[in-house]
C-alpha cells in the first residue's frame, strides 16, 4: 500500500490516509500521534519509550522539585529542619509527583501508566517548525508537528499541572501552618519559576535532551560546592561533623549524591562510576585547607 506513494518535499512531510474513500492525502503536516516514515505516509506512534527517555522525563520531573526545595530551604533560614519545612517539602513532592502521574495519564494510551511515542532519531527532530519546505522555491508546505511524540507536550502539560495542583494543595497547607505574609515567598517564586521553566523547555527541549545527563552531573558538583561554601567554620573537622551529625546536611548531601548517580546511570557509563559519587564532596573536604580565603590572610600576616 505504501509502494505507490510519491516522495514528498521535506523530512517531515507525510501523507495520511482516509479511510471514508480508501484514498491518500497530499503532502503535509502528520496528525498528531504519528510522523512520517521511510514510505513518505503519517503512521501512528506506537513504540515504547526508551530508557534514555524514560530518564529525560525523571529528570525534567526533578527540576520543579528541586527549585521547591531551593526556594522553602532559603525561606527557612535555618540550620535544622523545622515542622514547617517538612510539611512544605512534602507538600511540593505530593504536588510534583501527582503532576507527573496525571500527565502521563492524559497521553497515549489514555488513562495508563505507560506511554506511546516516537523514537528521537536526531536533533532537528525536536525543531521541525525550521523545516519546512519550499518545493521549486514556491509556496511552503507546512509541516511543523511534534516529531519526537510525546516528549515536547508531555512536559509542557505537566508544568501546567504543577500551576494547578500547587493552586490547590499548598494553600491549605499554609492555612494548616499558619503562614502569612513573607513566608509565602515559596509559593511566589514558583510563580515565577514554574513559566521560566517552561519557556526554557520550548526553546532549548532538543539540547537538554542530548545534554540533561551533563546537565545532572554539573547542577550536583556546583550544588555541593556551594553547599559547602555557606559554611562559617571552613575547618575540615567541622565540615566532616556537620557533613555526618547534622541531618539537614546529610539529607542535602545525600540529595547531591542521588543527582549524580542519575546523571552517571544516564549516560550509560559502566556502573562502576557509582562509586566516583562522594568524590566531589571528599574533594572539597580534603581541599579546603588550600582554598580557604582565612589561610591566605593568615599567611599575609606571617609575611
Amino acid at each position: 500500500m505504501y509502494d505507490a506513494l510519491e516522495r514528498c518535499p521535506g523530512a517531515y512531510c507525510g501523507r495520511s490516509y482516509n479511510n471514508d474513500n480508501d484514498t491518500w492525502s497530499n503532502c503535509g503536516v502528520c496528525p498528531r500521534g504519528s510522523r512520517v516514515n521511510e514510505s513518505y505516509a503519517c503512521s501512528p506512534c506506537r513504540d515504547e519509550l526508551s530508557t534514555y527517555s524514560w530518564l529525560y522525563l525523571g529528570f525534567m520531573t526533578m527540576l520543579p522539585l528541586m527549585m521547591h526545595c531551593f526556594f522553602i530551604d532559603m525561606d527557612a533560614k535555618d540550620r535544622k529542619f523545622s515542622r514547617k519545612q517538612l510539611i512544605l517539602t512534602a507538600s511540593a513532592f505530593v504536588e510534583i509527583a501527582l503532576s507527573a502521574i496525571l500527565a502521563t495519564l492524559l497521553m497515549e494510551p489514555m488513562w495508563e501508566l505507560r506511554l506511546y511515542a516516537c523514537e528521537v532519531r536526531k536533533l532537528t527532530d525536536w525543531y521541525t517548525l525550521f523545516y519546512n519546505p519550499s518545493p521549486n522555491y514556491e509556496a511552503r508546505v507546512y509541516c511543523t508537528q511534534e516529531a519526537v511524540y510525546p516528549l515536547q507536550t508531555i512536559v509542557l502539560v505537566f508544568y501546567f499541572l504543577c500551576l494547578v495542583t500547587m493552586f490547590l494543595i499548598r494553600p491549605a497547607v499554609c492555612k494548616l501552618l499558619d503562614v502569612r505574609g513573607k513566608s509565602k515567598a515559596p509559593i511566589y517564586s514558583a510563580l515565577y519559576f514554574l513559566p521560566l521553566l517552561t519557556l526554557v523547555h520550548a526553546l532549548g527541549c532538543g539540547l537538554i535532551y542530548y545534554s540533561f545527563p551533563y546537565l545532572s552531573v554539573a547542577i550536583s558538583m556546583v550544588a555541593n560546592a556551594i553547599h559547602y561554601s555557606l559554611k562559617l567554620d571552613q575547618t575540615l573537622k567541622a565540615l566532616v561533623c556537620s557533613s555526618v551529625w547534622e541531618l539537614k546536611n546529610v539529607v542535602i548531601i545525600s540529595v547531591q549524591w542521588l543527582l549524580l548517580a542519575y546523571g552517571i546511570s544516564s549516560l550509560n557509563y559502566h556502573y562502576a562510576f557509582l562509586c566516583l559519587v562522594p568524590f566531589p564532596t571528599l574533594f572539597y573536604i580534603l581541599t579546603v585547607r588550600f582554598t580557604d580565603p582565612g589561610e591566605f590572610r593568615e599567611l599575609e600576616s606571617r609575611i
